[in-house]
């Protein structure tokens, strides 16, 4: 089964380190919907014959931005167009519909309408729980507002809680990143994402870091990627991470991604797994198996030309080559790793041969046909997966 992904680029105010497409013209949000339901509607993504949508996300952005009448349109479109299983809440079958909101935006009322327009899973942006940090970031949020979301939510009947974390800010010790977690595990939620703060070029925390402005934070070349960290002290926040979750009953089933038994996020495992996926909106990809396309990142373009009656996307057709990469930087991130009994003849012989020295080295290991990386490879994983690729 697919998942559909519906991209929601509104938000109130821009976050310094967010390298997603997204704008502050809320005025825009009727229109945009108006177009999304539009796009669903007229030009419906060609799935794999029998395969249906079974996971629903709306990611931004800030989801939560929407009204609830614009929401509620959405899902009528959704479940007029899409046959979607019947939805259930918990880890049980059905859909799983997931939204990405604010603690800030979560009234009692907004909490309330969740459930009612089918949506059983809610992905909270908390980022940190001290309020220095979140300033630093332009968060809207305070972090006494969170748990104040997430009990609003549990009222409401939303049992699929996901909370994101982030580490690596300028000045964070390694007791900040240990208040952060017993913070979030206090909450008992089902599920955690966690990131290192990460300086994305053309954000405005990149501008920051050139310009000096960014408390405490040498200037370092290479920007891209980089985290303002020392390299072993992000090494140690990371560790923390997993003792700490994993300790307290979370798995560890993808790098930054942590679930109580059955609360994986079954959209976003998708993704990893190499499953088509719908994507509507502007700047959304979708993914049929053998081509990926993606509509255009800019909200006006994309409304003028559904109006017109046209998608606004580029398309690429993959290669085996490329499609060999794509499964290898994304299979490898999860603890259920690469299937290699999925690859192609040659490329299985490649993958094999370019695995030997990090099978040797404990970096990877092979259980049955599976190719996974080991905790000691979770920290150098992007090496080992650009070693693997075709070149």
């Amino acid at each position: 089964m697919a998942g559909l992904y519906i991209h929601i680029p509104f938000c109130a105010s821009r976050c310094i380190y967010c390298g997603f497409y997204s704008t502050t013209h809320l005025d825009l949000r009727q229109r945009y919907v108006d177009a999304v339901c539009r796009e669903m509607e007229t030009h419906p993504f060609p799935l794999p014959e029998g395969m249906g949508i079974d996971t629903v996300y709306l990611g931004g952005g800030t989801p939560s931005q929407l009204t609830i009448p614009q929401l509620r349109q959405l899902f009528i479109y959704i479940n007029k167009v899409y046959s979607l299983p019947s939805i259930q809440g918990g880890a049980g079958g059905g859909s799983e519909v997931t939204i990405e909101v604010n603690p800030d935006d979560v009234t009692a009322e907004y909490a309330e309408a969740l459930p009612q327009l089918g949506i059983n899973r809610v992905s909270m942006g908390a980022q940190t729980f001290d309020d220095a940090r979140l300033r630093f970031l332009h968060r809207r949020h305070t972090a006494a507002q969170v748990p104040v979301a997430v009990q609003r939510l549990r009222d409401a009947g939303i049992h699929n809680i996901s909370i994101d974390l982030m580490y690596g800010f300028p000045n964070e010790t390694l007791a900040d990143w240990q208040h952060d977690i017993d913070a979030v595990l206090a909450l008992n939620v089902e599920h955690l994402s966690a990131y290192c703060l990460m300086i994305e070029e053309g954000t405005p925390l990149a501008k920051m870091m050139r310009s000096g402005d960014c408390p405490s934070c040498e200037e370092r070349s290479g920007l891209q990627g980089d985290c303002p960290l020392n390299e072993e002290l992000e090494r140690e926040m990371y560790e923390l991470l997993i003792d700490r979750l994993t300790g307290a009953g979370y798995e560890h089933y993808e790098i930054s991604n942590f679930a109580r038994s059955g609360f994986r996020s079954r959209h976003n495992s998708s993704y990893w797994h190499d499953i088509p996926y719908i994507g509507l909106g502007a700047a959304a990809h979708s993914y049929d198996g053998t081509c990926r396309s993606w509509n255009v990142a800019d909200i006006r373009k994309y409304i003028s030309a559904i109006n017109e009656g046209n998608i606004p996307c580029e398309r690429e057709v993959l290669d085996p080559d490329t499609h060999y990469n794509d499964r290898i930087t994304t299979a490898l991130r999860t603890s259920d790793g690469l299937d290699l009994t999925t690859l192609m003849e040659g490329h299985r012989r490649h993958c094999l041969h370019e695995a030997e020295p990090f099978l040797k080295n404990d970096l990877l290991k092979l259980t049955g046909s599976r190719l996974v990386l080991t905790r000691r490879g979770l920290f150098v994983s992007d090496m080992v997966m650009s070693q693997l690729m075709m070149v």
